[in-house]
């Protein structure tokens, strides 16, 4: 019977054994120490404000589906963004539940803002959403965080909540950096 052998982190080789053994740890952080761990991936320092946040306002108001449709910017920095958009009957569908498409709009915009508010130029090559729950109340919050950035793609999670904190969405996007913004 073979044993089958991995590479950790540390360069250590591990067995099957100890594979899945640090595979359930991982599993079992909960969503509160997850989203910690990615918000301290991003620094305060690096945030944008003043006038720097209002001049990255005014060019993403030329993304005229998400700003005509609610979405605004209300953080940025490097590799981090939390948008918002305030929800209306426009939002809604048939069942007067928000539209799926909404939550997409959203975290699209958010992960754009987030790749591209230091000046680079990053284009989304797939994405994928997991609706997690029902919207309560009048707004939604995408918070973007890299999960890895490379030479010429980068990894990000955005997750959808409504304005109490009920998670509505997870959304993954791989990006490709194609520049500089001109």
């Amino acid at each position: 019977m073979s044993q089958n052998w991995i590479l950790s982190e540390n360069n250590d080789y591990l067995g099957k054994a100890q594979k899945m053994e640090k595979q359930t740890d991982l599993e079992k952080q909960t969503d509160l120490e997850r989203q910690t761990d990615l918000e301290n991936r991003t620094a305060t320092e690096n945030r944008i404000t003043g006038k720097k946040l209002d001049e990255l306002r005014a060019f993403f108001a030329q993304d005229r589906f998400a700003t005509e449709n609610g979405a605004y910017i209300e953080e940025a920095g490097e590799n981090y963004a939390k948008c918002s958009m305030e929800l209306t009957d426009r939002h809604k569908n048939a069942r007067g539940a928000v539209m799926g498409g909404v939550h997409f709009v959203l975290a699209d915009f958010t992960f754009a803002v987030a790749t591209n508010c230091m000046g680079q130029s990053v284009v989304s090559l797939s994405s994928n959403i997991t609706y997690t729950g029902k919207v309560r109340g009048d707004k939604l919050i995408g918070t973007a965080h890299c999960i890895k950035e490379g030479r010429s793609t980068n990894f990000y999670e955005i997750t959808i909540e409504d304005e109490y904190g009920n998670q509505a969405a997870v959304v993954t996007i791989t990006g490709f950096h194609v520049g500089d913004r001109k």
